[in-house]
């Protein structure tokens, strides 16, 4: 990917220049979303060269069969396939009868494309010299917020004299995955319609029986004119569109209006999807390409009043905060508690499923701050929607009364992850599940949620951590064995300590949340006890396991000890590795990599980070001085953890260093593979280095709390903050902070460990 194609703009995602080298990068790059699809920004016309064609339906999965040389008990029989969906952006364009192909072009100018992400439109314009004609083209498309299940294309073309054009816009059903397992065929066609200018797919995904109505309408124009010639169907096995014959005279603009989308099985009965699909192109066709995408404007202006991250004084850093977070809410909207956020979201197939730990431990922190507590909650909804699923996934691992181990990855609760050191052995993501149940509550003060949902996750999954640990006679404490932490460079290690602090963490936090319980609310705690057949011995076994686990540590070095046996790895650190041999995923051998030093993203540092409040400053400094220099950072998870630490720690420097490889880990491809789709979930961590690294913001004491540590190349940083349904106004200066609450009511704001209270806005030199 050849950055110098790439300038840098405050709102814009901007291309210049035609290098066909770029194409599958700036396919991901200029992705497009609406929360229920999403599409990779391929061309709308043919195109020969390469390119990654990627359209998504949220929620709609095919269960690809596990392929592995040596089958485990245990092992889950599907990975979870994100779906390429049909295409309806698909446009033929035959000028004197050829083909037009930008790849078969002879010379092109102007190649320019743009990602307004303050809109939402995509744009892509540019010249070309075809057959000795001059071919301008202007594109622009979008996905609708207003009306999700729609995406609108206008495609102009002017020659530079008269020629013949036959267009040929269509729904391609034709699609295969990059990924698939087996070569399997994922999509049935079930029927194709087409009336006048509509045309209509339906098909459904085998083994899942998920059925997606694929519809598309187009309307012709010459300068400005619509043009009465009717469109003729054209079918194929899997193709069904019009035909457009026109006679162009020279600079004379034609333009192709196509509207297109998807419903699902998932929202509406089957026998009614022609219906819907019909409905929404009666209502969307009265409406002119403008009114539409002035409905767009209004719908992200509304996103952006609340999400929005302003910073003077650093373009660079300007233009990837925005970046994220217009992915992360192209991706998640929060209004359909049946979806979640998939780490490549709607930009690619990698990774598969739509659920990992990152929408805890990450995610959820960036939601309950920019949207409300609702979407939220949400999440956690999905998570306890899933429970029955959990517990089943642990007694296939001969867990038993109600232990529940949340899946690796999963598109429905049960486990799809089908690499076996991550299966049975990253378990630690069960402790995210009941963290972010306590982060929600610290933030939101919402005391509904555990007796309602929250108490029986919090059963299971100290059910599990319970059953999971044994006790060492030489060690006289319970250990934890055979697992992967957050550093999936290590595998099958024994007490790994931020999974033995977190399982150590969930059992106490359980233990305390059901004694609160029955004290505040004894009908939810009988309820709640007698559905989960809990026994009340059950409260003393969590008790003393967590008070009796085993914990590694090293006086020596005053450190905790990531695990058992680390401090016998050879000791070298990262900066003196050989820059040829990096990334060492791509260089190295597992083997190697398993006894090496390095850790692939914060592990005891995530643990530290997760509960800082369990440990004073001079041991997160300790353990960050040591553990920091053997991190490679392979993992876009790491960069954001190791960013807030470095900024509380007041490491100024490489706070900034960490917040630019996070924000810009696509934009900049730092690992050679944005071609393959964007790090969507990690792009929250984005968000939590700003706000909770360079603004300090934690919740203390039922108020939010600040300690502004802003880079020396920043004027100014301002950002809106959802803290229990009311909006704060944050404006931070070098050496002054500013807060506005829309509310009349007396608040209390900590800011530099001092409290505060005020009405309506605060003003204070640093």
């Amino acid at each position: 990917m050849n950055l110098d194609n790439y300038p840098q703009h405050p709102w814009k995602i901007i291309e210049e220049g035609w290098n066909k080298e770029n194409t599958k990068a700036s396919e991901s790059l200029f992705s497009l979303g609406n929360g229920v699809m999403g599409q990779r920004a391929n061309f709308e016309e043919d195109y020969s060269g390469s390119s990654f064609q990627g359209s998504y339906v949220g929620g709609v999965y095919y269960p690809d069969k596990t392929r592995v040389g040596w089958w485990k008990n245990g092992y889950p029989e599907y990975f979870a396939k994100v779906l390429n969906a049909p295409n309806w952006i698909g446009l033929h364009l035959q000028i004197n009868g050829e083909l037009f192909d930008l790849n078969k072009a002879t010379k092109i100018e102007g190649f320019y494309r743009e990602l307004d992400m303050e809109t939402g439109l995509y744009t892509r314009r540019f010249k070309a010299l075809f057959n000795d004609i001059t071919v301008s083209v202007e594109s622009k498309r979008f996905l609708s917020l207003a009306r999700p299940k729609l995406g609108v294309l206008e495609y102009s073309i002017t020659t530079d004299q008269a020629v013949t054009i036959e267009l040929q816009p269509y729904i391609d059903a034709g699609i295969t995955n990059h990924d698939s397992n087996w070569d399997d065929q994922f999509w049935a066609i079930d029927q194709k319609v087409g009336s006048g200018n509509r045309a209509y797919i339906e098909a459904h995904t085998l083994k899942t029986n998920f059925s997606v109505g694929t519809f598309m309408a187009a309307q012709l124009f010459e300068a400005g004119v619509e043009l009465d010639s009717p469109a003729t169907q054209k079918e194929g096995d899997q193709k069904i569109g019009q035909v457009f014959f026109h006679k162009l005279k020279a600079n004379t603009p034609l333009t192709l209006v196509k509207l297109g989308g998807y419903v699902s099985s998932r929202n509406f009965p089957k026998a009614t999807l022609e219906k819907e699909a019909n409905d929404v192109l009666d209502e969307a066709s009265k409406l002119t390409f403008s009114t539409l995408f002035e409905e767009q404007k209004k719908a992200w202006s509304n996103v952006w009043k609340s999400a929005d991250i302003h910073i003077e004084g650093d373009t660079k850093a300007q233009q990837a905060i925005r970046f994220n977070i217009f992915q992360l809410n192209q991706t998640y909207t929060g209004e359909d508690a049946g979806l979640n956020i998939g780490p490549k979201g709607f930009t690619g197939e990698k990774y598969g499923g739509s659920t990992y730990w990152d929408t805890e431990a990450y995610c959820i922190p960036f939601y309950m701050a920019t949207k409300n507590q609702t979407v939220a909650r949400n999440l956690l909804t999905y998570r306890y929607n899933q429970l029955d699923r959990a517990i089943e996934n642990a007694e296939k691992l001969g867990f038993s009364k109600g232990a529940a181990l949340y899946p690796m990855v999963t598109m429905n609760g049960e486990e799809c992850h089908n690499e076996w050191e991550i299966t049975f052995e990253e378990i630690h993501r069960n402790s995210a599940i009941a963290f972010a149940i306590f982060n929600y509550t610290r933030y939101t003060g919402d005391l509904s949620y555990i007796p309602v949902m929250g108490m029986e996750v919090l059963i299971g999954i100290a059910r599990f951590w319970r059953q999971r640990a044994s006790f060492s006679s030489a060690k006289n404490k319970y250990v934890i064995l055979g697992v992967t932490g957050p550093n999936e460079y290590e595998n099958n290690v024994n007490n790994n300590w931020y999974t033995n602090y977190s399982a150590q963490w969930c059992m106490s936090y359980a233990a305390d949340q059901l004694a609160a319980l029955r004290l505040s609310s004894p009908k939810d705690a009988t309820r709640i006890e007698q559905k989960t057949n809990f026994q009340n011995e059950e409260l003393a076994q969590w008790k003393e396991t967590a008070e009796n686990m085993y914990l590694p540590k090293d006086d020596t070095l005053n450190v905790v000890l990531q695990q058992d046996g680390f401090l016998d790895k050879e000791l070298v650190k990262a900066a003196d590795l050989n820059p040829a041999e990096r990334p060492i995923n791509q260089h190295w051998s597992w083997d190697r990599i398993l006894r090496s030093p390095y850790i692939k993203q914060a592990d005891v540092l995530q643990g530290m980070y997760l509960f800082e409040d369990k440990f004073d400053e001079a041991t997160l400094r300790r353990n960050y001085a040591f553990y920091e220099p053997f991190t490679v950072h392979e993992s876009s998870l790491s960069p954001c953890v190791h960013s807030i630490i470095a900024s509380k720690l007041g490491e100024d420097e490489a706070a900034y260093t960490f917040y630019l490889q996070t924000a810009r880990l696509d934009l900049d491809d730092y690992n050679a593979e944005v071609e393959e789709g964007l790090h969507i979930t990690s792009m929250a961590g984005t968000w939590m280095s700003i706000v909770e690294g360079f603004a300090g913001m934690r919740v203390q004491n039922n108020s939010l709390s600040f300690s502004p540590r802003l880079p020396k190349a920043w004027d100014k940083l301002s950002f809106k903050i959802n803290f229990r349904w009311h909006i704060y106004s944050l404006v931070m200066l070098q050496n002054s902070f500013y807060c506005e609450v829309d509310s009349a009511t007396e608040k209390t704001l900590i800011v530099e460990g001092t409290t505060h209270v005020f009405v309506k806005h605060i003003s204070l030199e640093l």
